[in-house]
């Protein structure tokens, strides 16, 4: 029988996160990694397999980390205040001092060359699982009369995914929080007005 694991998974988890976050995928070795987490080289293969598992494994875990603030936005009346309180939200965590600046989506896919391409595509599904969360409500949106008849709800996903998206690019370039949180009120200048008023 195996000996029992000497260390907490998620807690190593977060370690190797914020190395792949900081570092992008490529750039980070397994060096980096048994450094940061703690552990050595035999143990990192047997809790998670190679690089790629470990950071399939720690975007994941910085995947629904977000995604819970995402579906408490979108649970908000009004599609404006959603994509608001997402945008707010996102300005908060891109500059969020216990964390690496940006988001590991947008940084991870720009930091990787073509041989990670099985991880850039991994980053670029992630993105537009936020894009198909923001376009779903944004039809709600629609039929409840809370964008005006018409609204290409397609492109408006497009547009507030490409706002977060740059928030993120400024982050990781040194914006702080209250810079993003003025780019986020001029961004909200251009929405779009429902019948209901919303």
């Amino acid at each position: 029988m195996g000996r029992p694991r000497e260390f907490d998974a998620d807690e190593v988890l977060d370690k190797a996160l914020e190395v792949f976050w900081r570092k992008g995928y490529e750039a980070t070795s397994l060096s980096d990694l048994t450094e940061a987490m703690g552990i050595t080289r035999p143990s990192l293969y047997a809790a998670f397999g190679n690089k790629e598992s470990l950071f399939c494994k720690a975007l994941e875990r910085y995947v629904a980390s977000r995604r819970a603030l995402v579906i408490e936005a979108m649970a908000l009346p009004t599609c404006r205040e959603a994509v608001e309180r997402v945008l707010l939200d996102a300005a908060a965590g891109l500059t969020d001092p216990c964390s690496p600046p940006g988001c590991l989506t947008v940084h991870g896919a720009l930091a990787c060359g073509s041989a990670a391409e099985s991880i850039r595509d991994q980053l670029s599904s992630k993105r537009e699982d936020f894009e198909v969360r923001l376009r779903n409500r944004l039809l709600q949106a629609e039929a409840e009369g809370d964008l005006p008849p018409g609204t290409d709800v397609d492109d408006l996903a497009r547009y507030v995914a490409t706002i977060a998206q740059g928030m993120s690019v400024q982050a990781s370039g040194g914006a702080d929080r209250a810079e993003l949180e003025r780019t986020v009120r001029i961004a909200m200048q251009a929405w779009p007005v429902g019948t209901n008023g919303g």
